[in-house]
């Protein structure tokens, strides 16, 4: 599955790397595009401002050689000296306008007619200047003549005409700069919309790819969940099949102890006991005239005593008697005592009479055995505390020791004991805890679900029940 994932994972990384450099490229066409169209129209702007300003200074000396002119007839013709105001104006305006004209058109094709417009506007001002200076000097005859030739027309006129060839060159130059500030305008325009259409063509193809990218994860995404569900699946069959099984070999197991037990019991006892009846016939028979054979029988009945006493014990642990005769209760007091003579260690019960089945109790008492076995072989422990009862519907038994305790987790393989306590307590219902920590003693608890008793029977009819003959007997 994870090489499945891997391609993709790839493509997915792949895809976002190109869709980045895609953006970024779009991103610097459009900035570039952006920026050429408008450094190409800043320029064109200023070039058309340029023309302007040459237009307006070419235009403003031929107004102001207008006005002087029109000044100077009114002067002559009045007399007054408030009619001289523009020429007064042109004297101080015409050098800067000139000025102005000449940088602007230096270097060019109109430089000579800019420098020819120049010197017959100074003059034509010199000519004003000197009609009224004459007509202030009282010599009339003279700045009649003056007014009489055509020297200062033809002047004015050179100047009209220069001004004229500029402003219509200008016109021009400036439809021209108008012009190239629209072309320059449209053609960013044209590149800022057909690289938008482009990066929304790009747009498409990568939400295209994404959408992809995500339905092939929400795929990939689904095909492990459902891979994830066979696994819990398969995880919870096995695992039932493991406690069935763990239930079946303790019942197994069980089954065959008690056969055991009853071949000890009736086949190993019977043996035993006629042997040891037979040493006591013999004895009988030879006390008084061997001394010696009666000393070796009676030794051999010790060890017959001894037999019977190991096979008793042998049958108790298979299958405690006490258990199906007393119950529960005695059983565990029995295994307590038998357990405190055998280990040195203190005991202390708390044990509650509650309803068991011949599973649960069979359960207990070999948690409880399992547990005791444990704590004399690993706990070092003092005391022991046994308690046995009943909490919200639940069957519990608490094992408690005072001794070294472990770390739980660092229990390695191997351990059948523990792993067996828990699978016989869960293959019932319940369920097994160990808490322990080093040097804070050990708790074993177990919870079982709680049986409901059995309704009681009417009682069988009188001599229903007795049972006659050598089986009542033994």
């Amino acid at each position: 599955m994870l090489r499945h994932l891997d391609p993709w994972l790839e493509g997915a990384s792949r895809n976002r790397g190109l869709a980045v450099g895609f953006a970024a490229l779009a991103a610097a066409a459009v900035m570039g595009v952006s920026e050429a169209a408008f450094w190409g129209a800043n320029e064109a702007l200023n070039q058309a401002e340029a023309r302007h300003l040459a237009r307006s200074d070419g235009l403003r000396l031929r107004e102001l050689l207008i006005d002087a002119e029109t000044a100077q007839r009114g002067f002559l013709l009045t007399g007054r000296d408030d009619y001289l105001a523009p020429l007064q104006t042109a004297e101080r305006e015409l050098p800067g306008v000139l000025n102005r004209l000449r940088g602007q058109y230096a270097s060019s094709d109109w430089e000579a007619l800019v420098a020819d417009a120049s010197r017959r506007a100074s003059e034509k001002l010199s000519e004003l200047k000197l009609v009224v200076k004459l007509y202030r000097e009282g010599s009339t005859p003279a700045w009649q003549g003056l007014m009489e030739s055509d020297i200062g027309r033809e002047k004015m006129q050179a100047v009209r005409d220069a001004v004229a060839q500029l402003d219509r060159h200008e016109l021009t130059q400036i439809a021209t700069e108008r012009e190239a500030v629209y072309r320059s305008l449209t053609y960013g325009r044209i590149g800022v919309h057909g690289l938008t259409l482009l990066s929304l063509f790009g747009l498409a193809v990568f939400l295209r790819r994404n959408e992809a990218l995500h339905e092939a994860r929400r795929s990939h995404a689904q095909e492990l969940a459902m891979e994830r569900d066979r696994l819990d699946r398969e995880v919870e069959r096995r695992t039932a099949e493991l406690t069935e099984l763990a239930h079946h070999l303790q019942t197994v197991r069980e089954d065959e102890r008690a056969h055991l037990a009853r071949e000890l019991h009736d086949e190993l006892g019977a043996l035993l006991t006629a042997a040891k009846l037979d040493v006591a016939r013999i004895r009988r028979m030879t006390r008084t005239g061997a001394p010696e054979i009666d000393e070796r029988l009676h030794h051999m009945s010790e060890l017959l005593d001894q037999g019977i006493a190991l096979k008793r014990r042998i049958i108790e642990d298979l299958r405690p008697s006490a258990l199906s005769n007393l119950g529960l209760i005695p059983a565990l007091e029995i295994l307590t005592q038998e357990f405190a003579q055998r280990s040195g260690l203190q005991l202390s019960l708390e044990l509650i009479d509650v309803f068991t089945d011949d599973n649960d109790r069979l359960a207990l008492y070999r948690l409880a055995q399992e547990a005791l076995t444990n704590v004399l072989r690993h706990a070092k422990a003092k005391h022991v505390r046994v308690s046995l009862g009943e909490a919200d519907g639940w069957l519990q038994m608490h094992i408690r020791d005072d001794g070294q305790g472990f770390n739980p987790e660092a229990v390695g393989a191997g351990h059948h004991g523990l792993l067996g306590m828990r699978y016989r307590i869960e293959s019932l219902g319940g369920t097994l805890q160990l808490l322990s920590a080093p040097g804070r003693g050990t708790l074993v608890l177990a919870r079982l679900p709680r049986r409901p008793e059995p309704e009681p029977q009417d009682p069988p009819p009188t001599g229903a029940g007795e049972l006659t003959g050598p089986t009542a007997a033994s």
